[in-house]
């Protein structure tokens, strides 16, 4: 087995440990936790907010104790999104993020190919993540095995695997991608034929932008995958003068109706950036919350499809990971090297 997931109760030290209590929501913890609060306020109700706060007030004080950092996804709930992660991002921002600070541990709020990417580019850090079964229908859907299958079955073609795969999966691949890149890392390559490897989508997207010959394996979202046209045909019967904003995990009619196609970190810009009346987020349902922070001003209409696996996340367990220092992730070391190599090909590339 490459990656190993394990509880690792005494990397701590022993005088730490169950001494840490959470706070009870008292009028002085609501003052102190107010300016978070106004942060979030028209996205966690009030209702939910006397749970919310003690345990963002407990995480991040076990950050300071432990040297601690939390990635936070831009699929994550706006409580975990604004008021515990210190870097937000996709996942390879909150990678490369990861291996420049100056932190001990790691807690990945997100799914566990993040957690493994993270670790190959932080390797002498300890990454945890929340829960052990948050995994990825994408990254699931291929394996080292079928990688090698595919060396055998087009030769000498390079291999390009989303980010979005597990470290095994990478380090049998020449060079990693993210969907804002992947056009200029699959031409990077001089090759007639490049395999793209395993979002479909993705890879029919990338194809309608280069003229190199795209291979796709049958990969999908199982969030991005469920989106139509019809649902964007009837949010445009809705309200004609909204602006819809899809990500390429999307299928082809879904993208081709959208008025723009972008990384999460595009979309996000899209919305800053233009600040349009009424928006729809073709997308993980979360992300749309996230994004209003920023954008008090915009209206969010939400196609909810939500991720099942993000949503293993929660405050609670980045919590109890902190407190017990639980669920380590670790990769093999002969796949780790290799897979580091792929993914630092990519980020030499687009610096």
């Amino acid at each position: 087995m490459d990656t190993l997931v394990c509880p690792a109760p005494n990397r701590r030290p022993l005088a730490y440990a169950g001494r840490h209590e959470l706070p009870e929501f008292t009028p002085e913890l609501a003052a102190e936790m107010a300016p978070l609060y106004a942060r979030v306020q028209h996205v966690v109700t009030p209702m939910e907010w006397p749970a919310y706060a003690p345990l963002i007030k407990g995480i991040n004080e076990l950050k300071k104790e432990l040297n601690a950092v939390v990635l936070a996804h831009n699929y994550m709930t706006p409580e975990i999104f604004n008021c515990v992660g210190d870097f937000r991002g996709d996942s390879l921002q909150l990678a490369r993020e990861a291996a420049r600070v100056e932190a001990d541990v790691i807690v990945q709020a997100g799914v566990h190919f993040m957690a493994e990417t993270s670790k190959l580019l932080s390797p002498e850090k300890t990454v945890l993540i929340p829960d052990p079964l948050a995994g990825c229908s994408l990254a699931a859907s291929i394996t080292a095995e079928d990688v090698r299958m595919l060396r055998d079955a087009y030769p000498g073609v390079p291999i390009v695997t989303y980010v979005n795969t597990s470290a095994a999966v990478k380090a049998e691949c020449d060079i990693t991608c993210t969907s804002s890149n992947a056009v200029k890392v699959v031409e990077s390559l001089n090759a007639p034929r490049v395999l793209l490897i395993p979002d479909e989508y993705l890879a029919r997207y990338v194809q309608t932008q280069t003229s190199v010959e795209i291979i796709a394996w049958k990969g999908h979202c199982e969030v991005h995958e469920l989106f139509t046209a019809e649902d964007i045909e009837a949010m445009r019967a809705a309200d004609p003068g909204m602006k819809v904003i899809a990500h390429p995990e999307c299928p082809p009619d879904v993208i081709a109706a959208a008025d723009f196609t972008g990384s999460t970190a595009a979309m996000i810009s899209y919305v800053i950036d233009k600040r349009p009346r009424k928006v729809a987020l073709i997308t993980e349902c979360s992300m749309a919350s996230n994004v209003a922070v920023e954008a008090p001003d915009v209206e969010f209409i939400r196609p909810c499809n939500l991720c099942p696996h993000m949503k293993r996340i929660s405050l609670e367990n980045i919590y109890e990971a902190l407190r017990d220092m639980k669920y380590e992730v670790t990769v093999d070391p002969v796949v780790a090297a290799k897979a580091r190599r792929a993914v630092e090909r990519m980020i030499n590339l687009t610096n």
